[in-house]
């Protein structure tokens, strides 16, 4: 079959880029890269066809610069513009200004995103829609007194929460009317710094709710399929840490349900592309519409795993025009799925971000094991970017069976030279909880005391490893790729990474 393209920019940098070239070799595209001067030595420039600088290491000036983008696309010849996550991925500026200069955009038209960005409008349309949405106030009255008695008639607790962005930023749970007006000032100063908007919208925060969403992929010609539900419960601060499919808490009929809350979400909104739409799932079963992120999302591996399809082909396909080329009843979910977030990140320190460069890497390998990276020994990880350094994907015929390869393969996992969350994977993995998939969406803070990672060695410890590793590889003592355990000498130190 031809390709779709004939050669594609990817618009970002790290494991998605990366991931993005690998189908795109499998189709015969040749590849574009762009990249900051931080990135200048990066895995995603090495394995383009064509790398072209954008700008310096601040994103605003490099991967969030629009023009430097298209310029690039023109000096390149490129065809389309994949936008990965994050960046421009849901700008809805952007979307247009690649389609205004005759390019294409992997990714739904601009009035999509500028729609789905905006909470307040995005919940009014899934609520027009019959797609449930949780008990709360999306009016453009933001005075003080009414949010206050919205809030009062919804019930406390209740969640504050910015109609622009996401990340959690600028959102609060507030419990009562007596902590309401510090709660309102504190949440507009945020949404205002972030997001240029101090718009709010309250709905009713419900205690230990999971958070499931729904895969979709839409094509031009009227199609739109659900790829099933991912569980993205296991969350720090809002930001994701474990995923997986299928859902341990839905059975068949609550699973065909969401599902086809999701496909009308898509509907209602004329989607074009993959997309997620994001549901809560309160403790007695019902769900509710959060919010549609109009993108790829850094979960899709799990996905692609238990239905054996390649989402970023399929947004190829479409994004050129194609018809999907398969209908629902085709789309056959097989086994289980986990996916582990490793970020460079440090649990001992208020999992703030550790900047630094690779020293050592060692990744796992074996039956249903997939890792996604952007890292190689050698790679800088710098503090202008997302700390997300690879994705660590376990398969298995059953839930349990996909726990036990994860929990083998994050023994497998070292990263020498900067700080990681290797060791609280490992540890939500094996808590007890996890495994009986009793999960909520405060996980990592209730079980807090019992995820804390081992005291580890000094910095400049793990440099002096790293270096003496190096030195062992080049002089012809060559790390096996994957091996079980290989610090096991290393008594409490041996989680790596930092952990």
């Amino acid at each position: 079959m031809t390709p779709p393209f004939r050669k594609l920019l990817v618009a970002n940098r790290g494991e998605i880029a990366v991931r993005v070239f690998r189908t795109c070799r499998e189709l015969g595209i040749r590849t574009v890269a762009v990249y900051s001067e931080a990135d200048r030595g990066a895995r995603h420039v090495r394995e383009a066809d064509q790398a072209l600088a954008i700008g310096p290491p601040e994103a605003l000036a490099s991967y969030l610069n629009l023009e430097a983008i298209l310029r690039a696309a023109r000096q390149s010849g490129a065809e389309a513009i994949h936008p990965g996550y994050g960046f421009l991925s849901q700008s809805g500026d952007f979307a247009d200004a690649v389609r205004d200069a005759g390019l294409t955009f992997v990714g739904p038209p601009g009035d999509v995103h500028r729609l789905m960005g905006d909470k307040q409008a995005a919940r009014r349309r899934m609520a027009a829609a019959g797609v449930p949405v949780l008990p709360g106030y999306d009016g453009d009255d933001q005075a003080d007194a009414r949010l206050l008695a919205e809030s009062e008639r919804i019930g406390w607790p209740v969640l504050l929460k910015p109609s622009r962005g996401g990340g959690g930023k600028g959102m609060r749970v507030v419990r009562s009317g007596a902590d309401f007006a510090a709660a309102l000032a504190a949440s507009r100063r945020e949404a205002r710094a972030a997001f240029g908007s101090e718009t709010l919208l309250v709905e009713r925060f419900v205690e230990r709710s999971r958070h499931v969403e729904v895969q979709v992929m839409a094509d031009a010609h009227g199609t739109v399929l659900h790829l099933g539900e991912r569980e993205c419960s296991i969350q720090r601060r809002h930001q994701k840490v474990v995923e997986e499919t299928p859902s341990p808490a839905l059975d068949a009929a609550r699973r065909a349900e969401l599902c086809q809350a999701g496909v009308a979400a898509a509907r209602a909104v004329g989607y074009l592309g993959a997309g997620t739409v994001e549901f809560l799932l309160t403790p007695d079963g019902r769900f509710y519409f959060l919010e549609m992120n109009t993108r790829l999302q850094v979960e899709h591996p799990v996905t692609e795993a238990v239905t054996g399809l390649d989402l970023v082909r399929l947004q190829l396909e479409v994004a050129s025009g194609r018809p999907l080329p398969l209908a629902q009843q085709q789309v056959e979910s097989r086994g289980h799925a986990i996916e582990c977030r490793l970020y460079a990140e440090d649990p001992a320190n208020d999992d703030l971000p550790s900047p630094g460069r690779v020293l050592h890497l060692c990744e796992p390998a074996g039956p249903g094991i997939r890792v996604d990276s952007g890292l190689a020994v050698g790679s800088d990880v710098t503090v202008y970017y997302d700390p997300l350094l690879a994705k660590v994907v376990a398969w298995g015929h059953d839930r349990a069976e996909a726990t036990a390869r994860m929990r083998a393969a994050l023994r497998q996992t070292v990263v020498l030279g900067v700080v990681t969350n290797l060791a609280r994977l490992r540890a939500i993995l094996e808590h007890a909880a996890f495994a009986a998939g009793e999960l909520h969406t405060g996980f990592i803070e209730e079980q807090l005391q019992q995820l804390e990672p081992a005291s580890c060695p000094p910095a400049v410890a793990l440099a002096a490893l790293g270096a003496a590793l190096r030195l062992g590889r080049n002089g012809g003592t060559r790390a096996r790729r994957a091996r079980p355990d290989p610090w096991g000498s290393l008594g409490p130190w041996r989680l790596g990474g930092g952990d």
